[in-house]
């Protein structure tokens, strides 16, 4: 059965583009205070039964955090899935209004020089290790000094992963698979973009962990995006937007892991009432209007406010 894990894109820095991101964390966003938040909602989630944890370098502090956490609730290694992701430098310096807050560079120095990062930090616990946002047009799926640095690490016994990115999701995933030498691959997938779907199927057909990220598509599928449709669903089922929202992916039979981007231990929690629905034919024809062109799904997220 498909499970929720939790990817902690809005936990280790100050600001991020989901809806009301801002208030969720409020004014004190100290790193210390930012850290024992974080510490909260893992907890949470551990009690809770959420087993796999997904970080990336460039989530200012929360490989950090992360580690932190493990070490102090004496984790042993191999107990959680813990994953996180290379290609992204975070440049904020913990501010919200940076811009840009992140510079993207895949070539193999930076998997060297990023890697030796997040060993620093969560090296005991390292399950996975995931290009971050591959694309075609991108080259790394070209990169041979990338593809046999990432070949070396397999061999280590850390898993290796792809995540991708915009309208070239498939073409990208389709690549990866031609490619070879992947374990997983993680991609955003949603009642309003659904273009990944076939190939994330043909990625489980060919033994790859597929993971979901983005299923709320970065708020607008919870209450704060005041979609009528599903809040319709979820006054029926007695749930919020959120739930049935990542319901509807968890329900895919080729979808291994899907990614709650949680800032709270309430919206954690309402994400996991997901595991609760019942998902029907029926539902899913109520639903199948909420479907975007890609294209402007993108550019509709692009234009999301980081706070």
């Amino acid at each position: 059965m498909s499970t929720i894990a939790l990817g902690l894109a809005a936990l280790g820095r100050p600001g991020y583009l989901n809806l009301g991101h801002g208030d969720d964390l409020g004014a004190d966003r100290s790193v210390e205070r930012l850290e024992r938040h974080c510490h909260e909602v893992l907890d949470a989630a551990h009690e809770a039964g959420v087993r796999h944890f997904d970080a990336a370098r460039s989530y200012g502090r929360a490989e950090e955090f992360l580690g932190s956490w493990l070490e102090s609730r004496g984790i042993e290694p191999g107990a959680l899935t813990v994953s996180s992701k290379w290609g992204y430098t975070y440049t904020a310096g913990w501010r919200v209004d940076a811009d840009p807050p992140e510079v993207k560079d895949l070539s193999v120095d930076t998997l060297r020089r990023q890697l030796g990062e997040t060993r620093s930090w969560i090296g005991r616990w390292l399950s996975l290790y995931q290009i971050h946002s591959a694309t075609v047009s991108s080259g790394v799926l070209d990169d041979t000094a990338v593809l046999e640095e990432l070949a070396r690490l397999r061999q280590s016994g850390v898993a290796v992963g792809l995540t991708v990115t915009g309208t070239e999701q498939a073409e990208t995933i389709e690549l990866a698979l031609d490619r070879g030498g992947f374990d997983s691959v993680q991609a955003t997938y949603n009642l309003l973009e659904r273009s990944a779907g076939p190939a994330l199927e043909r990625a489980h057909a060919a033994g790859l962990r597929v993971m979901v990220k983005e299923a709320v598509a970065n708020g607008r599928l919870t209450p704060r995006g005041e979609c009528a449709p599903l809040e319709a669903v979820a006054t029926r089922q007695g749930l919020t937007s959120d739930a049935v929202a990542l319901a509807a992916v968890l329900a895919r039979p080729w979808v291994d892991v899907v990614l709650s981007g949680a800032s709270t231990t309430e919206q954690l929690l309402s994400n996991l009432a997901a595991l609760s629905v019942h998902w029907s034919a029926e539902l899913d024809e109520e639903l199948a209007g909420l479907a975007e062109p890609s294209e402007g799904y993108w550019s509709t997220r692009s234009a999301l406010s980081w706070t």
